[in-house]
């Protein structure tokens, strides 16, 4: 058995065990057919289509029983019926019908595919084995309790039980992302759709242990810095305490500092008057002298000539 295809296990409670499980030879046999597990979510998705729709052609369309006008004399195009397609409230033109969408698969590709998913869920550390799940009475708060305990609050959970247990899942019907089902009714597209598939250690039969584990429970995600990295669990408190700091950094009130007399300052001399307006008054004010010497002046005739 390939070291590939060895799982952590854990117990009911949700603690990881000392050693791990090897899974066993069938069906866990190491290959992935990607062709396969295509072809199955094809088939599943393409099974769960009702194939209901349904457009009246013109046939199925009541009224236009007659020829709107006659066919010549008009002026107008030839129609035959005022349910034809080109009408307004006429009938649809290749339109969907009824139909059935179903693809059946031989069951030797359907059985292909979901080893191959199992194992690629297996080679990429996603799937794990628990121990049977005794709940006395549905109880939503245990589950949601034991997937935080494995890490998988936050992810889409897949639980195989080894056999039918209502109250198992009566207690994580109420929660988003996990899927209870049967061992025996499970399908690619269920495996491969979840991001963590949890097996019941009793549907798997007898499993030998394999190596001794070191590693904890995945821990759950941790939050995003401001850049959008994800922080390590070594620096999140980091991150979080200078948080802290800088609000109280920017609570504190801040010291007043002591108040200093500011030199007194000169008076200063209040400006001249632009020289430009200075020398528009002189001007004006000699303009008036002159304007009044000729007003003092006496008027003198000019000498003409005597007329005879």
């Amino acid at each position: 058995m390939s070291d590939l295809l060895e799982v952590v296990a854990y117990t009911a409670a949700g603690e990881p065990r000392a050693r791990a499980v090897k899974l066993p030879s069938e069906p866990f046999d190491g290959r992935v057919h990607e062709a396969a597990m295509h072809d199955a979510v094809k088939a599943f998705l393409a099974n769960q289509r009702q194939g209901t729709a349904k457009t009246k052609t013109r046939g199925y369309v009541s009224g236009g029983n007659q020829k709107p006008w006659k066919q010549k004399g008009t002026g107008r195009a030839r129609q035959g019926s005022i349910r034809a397609p080109n009408w307004p409230g006429g009938g649809t033109v290749f339109g969907p019908v009824p139909r059935d969408y179903r693809v059946d698969l031989p069951r030797k590709v359907r059985r292909l595919a979901l080893r191959s998913a199992l194992n690629a869920r297996a080679r990429e550390r996603a799937l794990s084995v628990i121990a049977p799940l005794g709940f006395a009475e549905p109880k939503t708060r245990r589950m949601a309790e034991l997937l935080g305990k494995l890490g998988l609050a936050d992810r889409k959970v897949l639980l195989l039980t080894s056999e039918l247990n209502p109250n198992v899942a009566l207690s994580a019907r109420n929660l988003r992302n996990v899927d209870v089902k049967r061992w025996a009714d499970a399908n690619t597209y269920d495996v491969l759709r979840a991001e963590a598939v949890l097996v019941e250690e009793p549907a798997l039969g007898t499993l030998e242990p394999g190596a001794e584990v070191t590693l904890e429970a995945p821990a759950p995600k941790q939050p995003r810095t401001e850049d959008g990295g994800q922080r390590t669990g070594a620096e999140a408190p980091v991150g979080a305490e200078r948080k802290r700091a800088a609000r109280k950094k920017a609570a504190a009130p801040k010291p007043k500092a002591p108040a200093s007399k500011a030199p007194a300052r000169k008076a200063e001399p209040k400006p001249a008057a632009k020289t430009k307006q200075a020398g528009k008054l002189a001007a004006k004010a000699k303009k008036a002298e002159q304007r009044a010497a000729r007003a003092k002046k006496p008027a003198t005739k000019k000498p003409g000539k005597k007329k005879d």
